[in-house]
């Protein structure tokens, strides 16, 4: 039996018109008759959806009983009944309810608090109410269920979009589900969208399509309210709080309650992009999808920047609830005099009290968020979903060290050496680029039997007694030890600054001076120590063919060659995935560190099995934790982000569309001197009038961009370099935000 006939047949009705509506979980229809105007719903044939519209029958009876506010009403058929079952399907017939939908028109904050208003009345009707078929129904529109949205990620084809939706599903697990038992329980609408809120004269006034309603959290009911009030909006927090303002003012909410907003918000956004995405591929012209994805997405990414402090305290103040309280910066700075040393430094005049971070963004104790442009550590993002749950995983799993066999040593190594050249297939795992430098000195010094190091100047090579001993931005510094014997230090090979080009003829140039030391101390040099960009001299690129000069020199005389890949490796340079590619060398040596575990403590030294060899002849080697099951796992997890994210890519095209725009602030601004580096791995070259190092501007623009929220660092012999090195999350948008920063405080 057609629709026509079922509406005439059961209803009596004298129809007009019937037109097909969009919608999930039934299909809908206008139905425009002599009688009125409805709207018909077709579910497929089932008890449980019998008992649920009888039980939404007795929802909307109660419902309809508040003043002044419209709901649905079911029309029964001729018989009596509330609905009709023909041919394999339900037919349920509701009232049309009038109204302009809250999505079509302007919002007012009175409008907002009217929406807030009318959820808060409609749950307090209901909060007696109790439907025991919708206290046992589970589905993906349930904030309580984030999981089974999970399976649907896959479907985001975006890699950096599902990592978003990703990490805010971790933040749901970590906020949230903890105290599932202590948030009140209800029967809701559950689905307050702007779609589904009908107003008249700046009020709410009704609400449709009760298709979602469940028995769940009441916080959901305003959470998701507050994320369809705040899409497309430049300032999207201030309305979301305007309706939690109306909401808390009908049914106040509890402390926790307040307190999980900012990530319920982010659980419906989660949900909403997931199911799109899904329902996306069945339905990709649907009007009736894109037009909530796509503010959802925006507000995704609005809502990563909000600091979750600051989300937290403004709902609390709506609320009427006092300020949490935390340790304070000071109290941290008093902790810190009393039980730490002076020389533990500290970035900024006025230091950081960092609380949080998600990606390129850190969060601060005093509510703000830091576009973070100088972290290299944390190289595919802070707290990186894929990374963390890695993590999580293993440390849940097995945590031992490598006098036992486990998988996850073997998966790592191999993943990781095969990244490297032959015949680098060696690797021996530690803590720290600083352990790892430390340990491949005692290799060389084994392997060659002799002892002195020759290393760049300005260079750094970590904390430990060796690496000090061959770092001459430590041993040079105001307060170091000077330089010892063992140690041969030659000029940095810096094209910048020099009578030459890179051409060839600035290598050239800086290598003979490196050979004649080579020369002088001939058959005494265990190894030549270099980073590929020397970084604490100020970004500095090696000059082209210098490598190719001086790693002959080094082995003819019985020596080795290492590379410090600690700061620049894991593809951070674009071009390439390790430093050393750039000049076309193999070293003998490779150190890695900091970025191999995305803020993790670990490094590691490879090699090849000639020099294992030697090694293997004196003491025992092992690390208590290097190369533990926990860290492999998160070592890998990096390495499949890069690959499967693009990273290295992505740090190639990003690096050079931010040399690009800085190299246009150059032509305006004489105070920069030089723009150099690879990738994401820049430094900036700050200068006075004269062409002299300008220590005191470079300090200036790293303090005054701290001021708008933005994180560089300052290094190189005069402390007049502008270091950007961010974490690969880092993007155009974020390129467009920095430069235009620089540009203002240079002006």
């Amino acid at each position: 039996m057609g629709i026509n006939n079922i509406l005439k047949e059961y209803y009596k009705l004298q129809l007009n018109s019937v037109s097909r509506l969009e919608g999930y979980g039934s299909t809908n229809y206008k139905v425009e008759a002599k009688e009125g105007i409805f709207i018909l719903k077709i579910y497929q044939n089932s008890i449980r959806i019998k008992k649920e519209l009888h039980a939404e029958e007795r929802v909307l009876q109660q419902l309809n009983t508040i003043r002044n506010s419209s709901f649905p009403k079911g029309i029964a058929t001729s018989s009596g009944e509330v609905f009709v079952v023909e041919s394999g399907n339900i037919y349920r017939l509701l009232t049309f309810v009038e109204g302009s939908f809250l999505g079509e028109i302007r919002h007012t904050p009175a409008l907002l608090e009217s929406f807030g208003s009318f959820l808060g009345k409609m749950d307090l009707k209901l909060l007696t109410h109790q439907e025991e078929v919708f206290e046992a129904r589970e589905i993906p529109w349930d904030l309580r269920h984030l999981h089974l949205s999970s399976p649907l990620l896959q479907f985001i084809s975006d890699p950096s979009a599902r990592n978003l939706v990703s990490y805010f599903m971790l933040q749901f697990r970590e906020h949230v589900a903890p105290f599932a038992s202590n948030y009140r329980k209800s029967l809701i609408h559950n689905d307050g969208n702007d779609w589904n809120i009908l107003t008249d004269h700046n009020k709410v006034t009704g609400i449709i399509d009760f298709g979602d309603m469940c028995h769940t959290w009441l916080v959901n009911e305003v959470a998701i309210g507050m994320t369809y009030a705040m899409m497309q909006k430049d300032h999207p927090l201030d309305s979301g709080l305007k309706v939690l303002e109306g909401y808390h003012r009908e049914f106040p909410l509890t402390e926790m309650e307040c307190d999980s907003l900012y990530y319920l918000i982010a659980t419906r956004l989660c949900i909403s992009v997931c199911q799109s995405a899904f329902n996306s591929r069945e339905n990709p012209k649907s009007d009736y999808i894109t037009i909530s994805e796509n503010g959802a997405w925006k507000l995704l990414y609005q809502w990563l920047k909000i600091n979750p402090l600051h989300a937290k305290r403004k709902c609390r103040e709506v609320c009427g609830f006092a300020n949490t309280k935390s340790v304070s910066g000071t109290a941290l700075l008093e902790h810190r005099r009393k039980h730490f040393g002076k020389n533990l430094s500290l970035s900024y005049k006025k230091p950081i009290h960092m609380v949080g971070a998600a990606f390129q963004y850190m969060y601060d104790a005093e509510e703000n968020t830091f576009l973070d442009a100088y972290n290299n550590i944390m190289l595919v993002g802070h707290c990186h979903p894929h990374v963390v749950q890695a993590g999580q995983k293993a440390m849940a799993t097995l945590n031992t060290n490598t006098r036992y066999i486990y998988n996850a040593l073997r998966d790592y190594s191999d993943a990781l050496l095969k990244r490297f050249p032959e015949p680098l297939n060696k690797v021996y795992f530690v803590n720290s680029g600083s352990e790892a430098t430390d340990l491949a000195i005692r290799m060389a010094r084994a392997h060659t039997l002799k002892k002195k190091i020759m290393v760049l100047e300005h260079g750094y090579h970590g904390h430990t007694q060796s690496g000090m001993e061959i770092s001459s931005y430590k041993f040079n510094a105001d307060l170091g030890n000077g330089k010892p014997e063992d140690t041969l230090e030659t000029p940095m090979p810096k094209v910048y600054g020099s009578s030459w080009e890179n051409d060839g003829s600035a290598g050239a140039a800086y290598a003979q001076n490196a050979l004649k030391l080579i020369e002088k101390h001939s058959g005494s040099i265990a190894a030549f120590n270099a980073e590929p960009i020397v970084g604490c001299g100020g970004q500095v690129p090696l000059a082209k063919g210098y490598l190719n000069a001086i790693y002959p020199a080094i082995r003819e005389q019985g020596g080795i060659c290492i590379s410090d890949e600690v700061q620049v490796g894991f593809g951070r340079l674009g071009e390439v995935f390790w430093g050393f590619e750039l000049y076309d060398v193999i070293p003998d040596i490779v150190v890695i560190g900091k970025p191999m575990g995305n803020g993790h403590p670990m490094g590691a030294v490879i090699t090849t099995d000639a020099i294992a060899s030697s090694f293997e002849k004196g003491p025992e080697f092992f690390s208590s934790f290097g190369g533990n099951p926990v860290s492999c796992a998160i070592g890998l997890a990096v390495l499949e982000v890069i690959e499967n994210e693009k990273k290295q890519e992505h740090a190639l095209q990003t690096g050079e569309y931010l040399k690009k725009q800085l190299h246009g602030l150059q032509i305006k601004h004489k105070t920069i001197g030089d723009v150099r580096g690879h990738g994401l791995f820049l430094g900036i070259e700050m200068i006075d009038e004269k062409g002299q190092p300008n220590t005191e501007l470079a300090g200036f623009l790293k303090n005054r961009l701290r001021e708008q929220f933005i994180l560089v660092g300052t290094d190189g012999p005069y402390d007049n370099v502008i270091k950007i090195k961010p974490p690969l999350a880092f993007n155009k948008f974020d390129v467009d935000e920095l430069v235009a920063q620089i540009g203002t405080i240079l002006s």
